[in-house]
């Protein structure tokens, strides 16, 4: 029996249709925030695909000293609130240490766990005890299976709202592979699974002094995981991904994300006709 979660009126998990987490790496600007917003919702309007706006405040584990971070956390949890308050959507953003999780609690719905932190139990314990929906990205590194106990740190919080998120796995040098049987492996937790469509195509580190990454496959592994059976998705997407500031390589344009919502709702709803909830 898979839990289900609930954030504002989306309920992620069981038979439900996946929800979509989605928005631009990094943010930039107010403006820019609610162009993307107004984009994608247009995009999910024909499905009734039920939006959770994503972007990033910081981007703590940049490649290199010399790329772009961000806003910063007030003026990026300023932006995401007024999206938020705007639009009616729920938001998601990272949060990198534990003194950030109880701020930003303030401002969106979600609390997102980088891949690259799953492990940290303060951080988790943190983002816990705010009772907010987590996401918890399972690292590059880190077996589907052993994902249970990163999901066990949060629940001793006395929070089930709890996500756990595939977005590949290392695979040899500044490659990433997208394992399948993860999948329903992480789903035995009970807990609903989300596939990072975007993070999953990225090359780390793969230009030097920042990531690369294969847009193209966006949609065969979209696919793909719909086929498996997941309870949400996260897409990353900008009007002009190869100027971006962070992410461009592995971003879907914003102008194709509706046709690619539309035909991954299909996949899911073929998916799920027999789905036991």
């Amino acid at each position: 029996m898979s839990h289900i979660v609930t954030i504002g009126d989306i309920a992620i998990g069981g038979s439900n249709p996946f929800a979509l987490l989605a928005g631009p790496c990094q943010l930039e600007s107010l403006d820019h925030a609610r162009a993307m917003c107004a984009g994608i919702l247009e995009a999910c309007a024909p499905t009734g695909t039920k939006l959770i706006f994503k972007a990033s405040y910081d981007k703590a584990n940049r490649s290199s000293i010399g790329t772009e971070r961000g806003l910063g956390m007030d003026a990026g949890l300023e932006i995401l609130a007024k999206i938020r308050d705007e639009f009616g959507v729920p938001v998601v953003t990272d949060v990198h240490e534990p003194w950030q999780c109880e701020k930003a609690a303030q401002a969106v719905d979600v609390l997102q766990i980088p891949a690259f932190l799953c492990r940290q139990t303060d951080l988790l314990l943190a983002a816990g005890e705010t009772g907010k929906a987590i996401n918890v990205k399972k690292g590059q590194f880190l077996a589907p299976w052993d994902m249970r106990h990163v999901a066990a740190k949060i629940e001793s919080t006395g929070n089930r709202n709890i996500m756990l998120c595939d977005r590949g796995t290392s695979f040899g040098y500044n490659t990433l592979v997208t394992d399948f049987r993860g999948l329903p492996t992480m789903a035995q937790t009970g807990y609903p699974v989300v596939f990072d469509a975007t993070h999953s195509v990225q090359q780390p580190g793969g230009q030097g002094a920042t990531s690369g990454g294969q847009r193209e496959f966006v949609p065969v592994l979209a696919r793909a995981a719909c086929a498996v059976g997941i309870s949400a998705l996260f897409i990353e997407t900008h009007e002009d991904p190869d100027n971006a500031p962070s992410d461009g390589p592995n971003m879907v344009p914003l102008d194709q994300m509706k046709a690619l919502i539309g035909r991954l709702r299909a996949y899911d709803a073929l998916t799920k006709e027999n789905f036991d909830a």
